[in-house]
Order: C-alpha cells, then sequence, then structure tokens
C-alpha cells in the first residue's frame, strides 16, 4: 500500500465516486464549486469495485468504496462520518429464475468478493442455507441479471437500481439480504462509505465532511439543481428510476452515520470477521478525525 503527503495548499483533492444517482446527487453542490470554503474537488467517476482497489493500493485522496473494504484499508483511510449510504429496506437481492430454489451447491454471480452485498449474501447463506453454496462468479453487476436470465449461473447477487429493474427481466427475487440483515440485527444497512486520507489532516478531513454534509443539504434543498449531473452519469436510466434511487440511498445517514450507523458498520464488520471473510477490526479503528 502506498503513503502520500497531506494536500498542497490550494491543490484540488482527488476523489472517485460512483456515476449513480445517489453520488451525484450527493456531490453535486461540492464538484461543482458551490459550497462556500470547501476544498475543490478533481473528480474521476468509477465502479465501486474499482475504486476498492483504488484505496487498496492507496490511490487518490477521497473514495467512496464498499464497507467491506474497511479493514483492509483504515491504516491509511479514515471513514468520514458522512457521504455513504446506509439505510433501511435497500438491501442487496439474490435472483433467480423461478422461485424457491435452493442455493446449496449452486453457481451465484456477485459484484464483487469486496462488497457489502457479499459479505451480507454470506451471513445470510450462513444463517439460511442447509449447506454452502457452489461456485462464486464475480461480474461487473449490470451483467449479472442477463446471466441469470440467461441460465450461466444459478442466481444472481444485484445491487443498487436492479432493485427496480429485475422483472423486466423476468427473475425472481429469493430473498433480500437488506430485510434478513434488519430482522436479525434490528440495525440499518451499511452499503457504501467515504474515506479519506488520514494524511491529509484533521483540519482538511473535518472541512471535507462539513462540506459533504452541506452538499448533500443544498442538494435537498433544490433537487432540480442537481438534475443534470445526476442524469448526465445515469447511464441511460430512466429519470423515474433514478429519483427512487436517490430516495432509498441518500437519506439521514448520508449527513450524518449517527450512533446507528456507526453500530451497523461495526456489526457488519464484527460479524463478517467471525466468519473469516474480513479481517478484525481495531477498537478505534472508525474513529473520526
Amino acid at each position: 500500500m502506498t503513503t502520500s503527503e497531506p494536500m498542497a495548499t490550494g491543490e484540488p483533492l482527488r476523489i472517485a465516486y460512483s456515476p449513480c444517482p445517489n453520488d451525484t446527487f450527493t456531490f453535486d453542490a461540492l464538484a461543482h464549486g458551490r459550497v462556500p470554503g470547501a476544498p475543490a474537488l478533481d473528480v474521476t467517476f468509477a465502479d465501486i469495485d474499482v475504486t476498492n482497489s483504488m484505496a487498496e493500493r492507496g490511490e487518490f485522496d477521497v473514495l467512496k468504496v464498499s464497507y467491506a473494504v474497511l479493514p483492509y484499508v483504515l491504516d491509511e483511510y479514515a471513514l468520514l462520518p458522512c457521504g455513504g449510504a446506509l439505510g433501511r429496506g435497500c438491501g442487496p437481492l439474490v435472483l433467480t429464475r423461478g422461485p424457491g430454489l435452493d442455493l446449496t451447491g449452486r453457481t451465484v454471480a456477485v459484484p464483487s468478493e469486496r462488497s457489502t452485498a457479499y459479505l451480507l449474501f454470506r451471513l445470510w447463506a450462513a444463517d439460511v442455507l442447509p449447506g454452502p453454496v457452489g461456485e462464486i462468479v464475480v461480474m461487473p453487476f449490470h451483467e449479472i441479471m442477463p446471466a441469470v436470465r440467461d441460465g450461466k449461473v444459478d442466481a444472481g447477487l444485484v445491487i443498487h437500481e436492479a432493485r427496480f429493474t429485475y422483472r423486466n427481466y423476468g427473475l425472481h427475487k429469493l430473498a433480500d439480504m437488506g430485510e434478513h440483515w434488519e430482522h436479525t440485527t434490528g440495525l440499518p444497512i451499511p452499503l457504501g462509505a467515504i474515506i479519506a486520507k488520514r494524511a491529509l489532516g484533521a483540519g482538511t478531513l473535518t472541512l471535507l465532511a462539513d462540506s459533504i454534509r452541506t452538499s448533500v443539504r443544498a442538494a435537498w434543498d433544490d433537487p432540480e439543481a442537481s438534475r443534470a449531473y445526476v442524469m448526465e452519469h445515469a447511464q441511460e436510466m430512466d429519470p423515474s428510476v433514478a429519483d427512487q434511487h436517490i430516495g432509498l440511498y441518500v437519506n439521514e445517514f448520508t449527513a450524518d452515520l449517527r450512533e446507528d450507523g456507526y453500530a451497523a458498520v461495526r456489526g457488519l464488520l464484527t460479524r463478517a470477521a467471525a466468519e473469516g471473510l474480513v479481517p478484525p477490526l481495531g477498537p478505534d479503528a472508525l474513529e473520526f478525525p
């Protein structure tokens, strides 16, 4: 893992987040210089599996990553208390061609093995299935539903707007990972985190967090201001689906993780570590700044 020196005065922060509507909605005001006193950003768009790898290599100053990657990167990066995606009723789904399939020994497509979705799936499988799943196949998330539909895999783990579109592929929802998580823990579902390099210093990290909060609130106050930015990067998504996406993934936890948010993150990673899926967290690993 590489290291970096603190940001030079006036130098833009190099940030990478996804083109998904929740991220572009959240960062619109900040990315376009409409947050007074905020640090300038140099924005790169990349899907979550790419940003996870960037974080593990120590690339970029600020990144949107899966919470599942935190145990591997928290020596170099700090978890910001805002800007990410947690919530209720917004978990990943397991899809199949028909209802009631037992996934024991079956092939399952997943978007990444370093993703919150994958951790939730593995925890669900350990609780529910009579035996272990079969082969895990990693593929880009936009290829998963066609692969299930075409019989290339037995089931697929899907995220994001697939919650709203899977019926278009003739697929069935076998299980909702978020429902299982919420039922067994009572906690919100931790999906995506914003992390920033500790080497930036406490002052810059605090300013960045405050600026992200302001950007979120500005988007809520005037949703139309972000519309062009959201749709420009929404990968031909229908505007109504983009609105559903934002409504589901941009919520009070995006503005502030709060006690419930931190409990959810620590709960997920502690359970995953107990299953041998991730390294254990240190006692102060989630402290900010």
